[in-house]
């Protein structure tokens, strides 16, 4: 990448021009453009982007370029063991890695390192690590707080602060957890804070963190990305799965990303379509980590067509490419939604997000064209062949009739009731010194679930 590209005009360094140029980025989006140069300037910064926007790369690269910049002596200043530089607080394990992952890929010709640490998994190996050198560490809150309580951590040094995605932040219950974090860090630091969408909330967390912050919109609040395409399928609940095997079938989907408002209804749903003969896994809050990643990567690459996700993984997911959305069951909160398709039309791509919307549902879908402040399409799958009813109904068990009753005890129709044989009397429970029951005397108490 020559010293006149467009990324160059923005002021980053050699160094992170030939890391942008392997990675194959020619032009900064909007974000990059105008929160580049505040960041470099050692400004606070308040950034908001719908998602999908390159808000990442926003603060990764002029955070490197300011920790490598040398000290007095001309040097790099590295950090004592265990005392970050740079703090990035995300609100799922996803995004941090997605975030570190970039940390590592622009910063690849500096002499920085990073770390990654959320819960989830063994936490001995983020403690050796921490016994090294870290300049940028990006953590979840709930993690990063055990570490604190062990004493591996000293956040006394941080120089620079990211925000990302404050908004789900909150969402998730962290603000007691943030706010124990800032208490920890020096009052001198800069400070950014980028979000897919800004609430009054955030706007005063905002208020009470960032020293004159300059501020960046993009896009209107809560907006969706113009890329993506949106529809939606009105369809009887009974019939939405049906009716997603159809479209995945039909359309001849090989990525497609689900989302489901429950833990158990993304089990459900994707042990449903590996029944149907179509491949799913599914991730949510409740998988393991490793499980999680697996999941992940075996989608990316593309082994499996379909993951079926909860709204922990509408946070986090970079999937370069996505074609396609299916909101299986509509979120609760409408800004959700936005953030859920925002996984496909990313990075300048064309996406498409199909909702499959049942009667109780028609109030959400309300909400979330008043967000939008225009309707989605309604569209119909004209070659869609409802299944038998029969197929849509678990059957009841059958009530036997007496015959059936009389052969099931061993006896033919229409033969003489045996006699019943007088059932001996149980023993009572034989007291033992200090008046428990003998082992085996009350077979009741020992069956007893309390």
């Amino acid at each position: 990448m020559t010293s006149s590209s467009p990324f160059a005009g923005l002021g980053l360094a050699a160094p992170l021009l030939r890391a942008i140029a392997d990675a194959g980025y020619e032009q900064p989006t909007p974000i990059q453009a105008k929160a580049i140069p505040v960041v470099l300037a050692g400004r606070d910064l308040r950034a908001a982007a719908q998602t999908g926007t390159g808000k990442t790369a926003g603060f990764t690269l002029p955070m490197l370029q300011r920790l490598s910049a040398p000290g007095p002596d001309g040097q790099i200043p590295v950090p004592r063991a265990g005392r970050p530089r740079a703090l990035v607080l995300t609100p799922t394990r996803e995004l941090a890695a997605q975030v570190e992952d970039s940390v590592r890929t622009y910063g690849k010709f500096l002499p920085l390192t990073s770390l990654v640490m959320f819960g989830g998994v063994n936490i001995n190996p983020q403690i050796k690590a921490l016994k090294g050198r870290v300049d940028i560490l990006v953590a979840t809150p709930g993690r990063l707080l055990d570490h604190v309580g062990q004493r591996t951590v000293d956040l006394s040094g941080i120089e620079i602060l990211v925000l990302d995605e404050a908004d789900r932040m909150l969402d998730m219950g962290f603000i007691r957890d943030i706010r124990k974090i800032l208490a920890l860090l020096p009052r001198q630091r800069q400070n950014l804070l980028f979000s897919a969408t800004f609430s009054d909330e955030i706007r005063e967390l905002a208020d009470g963190l960032l020293q004159r912050p300059e501020s960046v919109e993009v896009a209107r609040r809560n907006t969706a990305s113009e890329l993506v395409e949106q529809s939606v399928y009105l369809v009887d609940k009974t019939l939405k799965r049906h009716l997603l095997a159809h479209l995945i079938h039909r359309h001849r989907w090989d990525q497609v990303l689900v989302f489901t408002r429950t833990k158990h209804g993304a089990n459900r749903l994707a042990e449903q379509l590996c029944k149907d003969g179509i491949e799913a896994m599914a991730i949510h809050g409740n998988k393991s980590q490793s499980a999680r990643t697996r999941a992940l990567a075996a989608f990316k690459e593309g082994s499996i067509p379909v993951l079926v996700a909860t709204d922990i993984a509408a946070r986090g997911l970079d999937i370069e490419q996505l074609p396609q959305v299916v909101n299986f069951e509509l979120p609760n909160v409408p800004e959700d939604y936005v953030h859920r398709i925002g996984r496909t039309g990313r990075a300048g791509s064309p996406g498409a997000a199909v909702s499959l919307v049942e009667r109780d549902e028609l109030k959400l879908l309300a909400d979330i064209e008043r967000l939008l402040r225009r309707p989605i399409e309604r569209v119909r799958s004209e070659d869609f062949v409802q299944p038998s009813p029969e197929s849509l109904i678990e059957p009841a068990p059958r009530r036997r009739n007496a015959n059936e009753v009389s052969a099931a005890r061993g006896r033919g129709p229409g033969s003489a009731p045996t006699a019943r044989r007088p059932r001996s009397p149980s023993p009572r429970p034989t007291s033992t010194p200090g008046g428990r029951s003998r082992p085996g005397t009350s077979r009741v108490s020992r069956n007893k679930v309390g």
